[in-house]
């Protein structure tokens, strides 16, 4: 059985940062950081710089030294801005696949915690249950029933039972994963010294495919560069035949193109989803999928457990009860009946030797402050035979080996009627106890029934049902309900969302609960009334359906898909082995952190960092958020960019001067994209954000209304900007004053946008400019003081062609 767990120590502190010195962190396949220069590699060769760098020649060519030397500058100053975000970004990615990488439960100085796999080393003791992934090669030195899936190394998909003897089948292989029982292991080998490492596989994370909003966004730019290319070679071919010269056709036709490109969307989308990820986990909820945030804003359907979620998954034993006697345990209770004594000593040798499920954990302690360790609690007992539980038969029995007894003792528990039928009661006292768990359960309590057997031992049995079980009683677990969770459920009705809990629980148990957090429990499914339905029959059901009860994990994936076949979006919450085909198949996964498997949350979108409903809720409010903000962004990046077109184009088609040159749309540049990755990510959420139905799936990001909107008042401050221009050049002005009015009309339009696609999305321009964000006035004061340089001093006004007004 391995070392007692009161012997064990593990490893001590000073050896584990000895042996971490000596071997390293725990990873096979240890990928390449992003780095400032792979992130400055990328912005260069984006058309947006290639256009710059031509733009920079052609002035050499044609003599104009100061004026390409101040392009390559702003070239500098837009790589090392846009290599900066890019690299703040991959940080915040990489702050979240580390939280997000799978963990251990480690013993280490004589106390177990939960630490990253990537922190093991050699000789570390490990507890690995059922859910987990194996998180290096090991040796089993104790186990209790457990079987492996080994199939990411050999290909066979049947599960392997281990033992502590010393063989094959006392190895474990990182990377395999446990389906069943527990075990104490042994760290043999870690990282790239692992078999796993050996044969250059890795553990490598799911990759992502392109979501909606990064197709649609692609499509957009797209779109845009094909109008780039054909207006530009007609404004090449214009400039010539107007003016007889090429190169500044050439230069024109590339401030054209970068006046068109959005080249910012791509960039916008990946900075929103990082940075959204980022204040997400701030409320308790980690995204292991970028593109759930995306369709947080769209939930029509949150599925969520009973317990752990809803309630505090802080159990206690409430209620025992046997022969007829029944007993409240509370704070003031000192002892129990004795009749009540055999109940909970069943209970406990019925239940896991190293508890992780707070039920269990809730027996165990229960046994100790009421049963006398020489009468009832049997340290001197050896586990030697399990029968675990499975959906056929939702019942555990335990085989011990007493040494004063010349039989084993077979101990049971598990749901009332399923222990009622392994004792095969008639049908009158069947009746009375699965009445009085009816009457318990009512209570909001979660009930278990509890049997005893001997037998003779070796061979063992297969099945439980060949024991003579008789029936001992039942106990009631109390599970308080979280305090949070009544008002979290109002803000999902209020937003559109139907909350629908499925529990594994009797009937009364979830009703009591869904009643007290404000879920409508009139109409109540069960697992044995859903195998009874048709698909149509139950796509109907769902229609008013807001309970689930003794659903069994499977039953999970078949809700999920008639809810999907409704036409919801799904998000559901699950936290087992089981869970995992559920999780999967809703638009978003939820797993949770705490007591999740390890299974369940390498399927997930999101994870719960802890155990509770409320951050589901939050999280979807800041996915409305992060929706809505880029909503504004990209509204903004369109609307800004028909004046600054307009003002390349109009000019040369009417004869003017030139209004617009590469350094001007640079400078342009350097306000939008500050102003789009700073000042819209930040904005706060709009009153309204959860008093309104979900999102429609499938819609455009910009609908062709908000489109025509954009280019409307894009198209506005078009006509103010060359309507000033137009004004003083036909008044005869000099035309290096003329483009400067005409610039700083251009930046002041820019700057109205800012606060006039607030004001859309809030509806009123008061309330838009009253909603607090500091960034805009930061990026507002930037804008202002080079403004003030470029207005004041001489060299600095010569370079961009324009006159220093204040400065005369």
């Amino acid at each position: 059985m391995g070392p007692d767990a009161p012997t064990r120590q593990g490893l001590s502190s000073e050896n584990v940062e000895r042996l971490r010195a000596r071997f390293g962190k725990n990873i096979i396949d240890s990928q390449q950081g992003h780095s400032w220069w792979s992130s400055a590699r990328d912005v260069l060769s984006e058309p947006m710089f290639i256009l710059l760098l031509a733009a920079s020649a052609i002035y050499f060519v044609i003599g104009d030294a100061a004026e390409a030397f101040l392009l390559l500058g702003f070239v500098l100053a837009i790589v090392a801005l846009t290599a900066a975000q890019s690299h703040r970004t991959a940080r915040v990615l990489a702050s979240l696949r580390e939280m997000s990488a799978p963990r251990a439960q480690v013993l280490r100085d004589g106390e177990r915690g939960l630490i990253s796999a990537a922190e093991l080393v050699p000789g570390d003791l490990v507890f690995v249950d059922e859910g987990a992934r194996i998180p290096a090669d090991g040796v089993v030195v104790e186990v209790h029933g457990l079987c492996v899936d080994e199939s990411l190394l050999t290909g066979e998909s049947e599960a392997v039972a281990k033992s502590a003897i010393d063989s094959e089948d006392n190895r474990l292989i990182f990377g395999s994963m446990v389906v069943q029982g527990q075990a104490w292991m042994t760290v043999s080998a870690i990282g790239a010294q692992t078999e796993l490492g050996r044969i250059g596989k890795s553990l490598l994370t799911i990759e992502e495919g392109r979501s909606p909003l990064q197709i649609q966004t692609g499509l957009f730019v797209k779109r845009f560069a094909m109008l780039a290319i054909l207006l530009c070679a007609a404004l090449v071919v214009l400039y010539r035949w107007r003016y007889d010269s090429w190169l500044p056709g050439v230069l024109a036709g590339i401030s054209l193109a970068m006046g068109i490109l959005p080249e910012e969307i791509p960039v916008i989308l990946t900075v929103f989803m990082a940075l959204g990820a980022r204040r997400i986990v701030t409320a308790g909820v980690l995204t292991r999928r970028m593109n759930a945030i995306e369709t947080l804003g769209q939930t029509t359907v949150l599925c969520v457990d009973k317990t752990g979620t809803l309630t505090q998954n802080l159990m206690s034993v409430r209620v025992l009860w046997a022969g007829g006697r029944k007993q409240i345990l509370d704070a003031n209770t000192r002892q129990i009946d004795e009749p009540l004594k055999e109940l909970l000593e069943y209970l406990v040798l019925a239940s896991e030797i190293e508890p992780v499920d707070p039920m269990e954990r809730a027996f165990h302690q229960t046994g100790r402050q009421f049963l006398q360790p020489a009468e009832h609690l049997h340290t001197d007992w050896t586990l030697v035979h399990e029968y675990e539980l499975s959906p056929a038969l939702p019942a555990m029995a335990h085989a011990w080996h007493a040494p004063e007894r010349r039989h084993h003792a077979i101990a049971c528990k598990g749901a009332p009627e399923a222990v009622c039928m392994l004792c095969h009661l008639d049908g009158a006292d069947s009746e009375a106890i699965l009445a009085e768990a009816e009457r318990m359960a009512s209570s909001g309590l979660r009930v278990l029934g509890v049997a005893k057997a001997n037998h003779p031992g070796s061979p063992w049995p297969t099945d439980p049902h060949e024991f003579d079980f008789s029936f001992v009683g039942l106990v009631g677990l109390m599970d308080p309900v979280r305090p949070d969770a009544a008002a979290a459920i109002a803000d999902c009705r209020a937003a559109g969302i139907r909350v629908v809990m499925i529990t594994g629980d009797y009937p009364s148990t979830a009703r009591a609960i869904a009643s007290e957090v404000g879920i409508d429990p009139r109409h109540l499914l069960t697992g044995q009334a859903l195998n009874a339905m048709d698909d149509s029959s139950l796509r109907n059901a769902l229609l008013t359906t807001r309970v689930f009860a003794r659903i069994r994990p499977e039953q999970k994936l078949r809700l999920v898909e008639a809810f999907k076949a409704r036409g919801d979006v799904v998000a559901m919450t699950g936290d087992g082995v089981n869970d995992a085909p559920a999780l999967k198949a809703a638009h978003i996964g939820i797993a949770m952190g705490n007591r999740g498997a390890e299974a369940a949350r390498e399927i997930a979108s999101l994870i719960l960092l802890r155990d509770d409903f409320a951050p589901i809720v939050t999280a979807i409010r800041l996915g409305r958020r992060i929706y809505d903000n880029l909503v504004q962004a990209i509204s903004y990046t369109v609307a800004v960019h028909v004046p600054m077109v307009s003002a390349v184009m109009i000019p040369i088609v009417f004869d003017w001067s030139p209004l617009l040159g590469p350094v001007h749309i640079v400078f342009l540049e350097l306000i939008i994209n500050p102003v789009c990755s700073l000042v819209f990510e930040n904005e706060p959420e709009r009153d309204s954000l959860m008093r309104r139905p979900p999102r429609a799936g499938g819609i455009a990001l910009l609908s062709s209304k908000a489109m025509i909107r954009c280019f409307a008042i894009g198209a506005v401050v078009a006509f103010a900007v060359l309507g000033v221009y137009a004004l003083l050049v036909y008044r005869g002005l000099d035309p290096t004053i003329a483009r400067t009015y005409g610039f700083l009309s251009l930046v002041f339009g820019n700057v109205a946008l800012i606060f006039v696609v607030r004001a859309m999305n809030h509806r009123h321009i008061i309330a838009g400019a009253g909603q607090r964000n500091p960034y805009l006035w930061l990026v507002l004061l930037a804008t202002g003081a080079a403004l003030t340089l470029l207005m004041t001093v001489p060299m600095f006004a010569r370079l961009f062609s324009m006159a220093a007004l204040l400065a005369r």
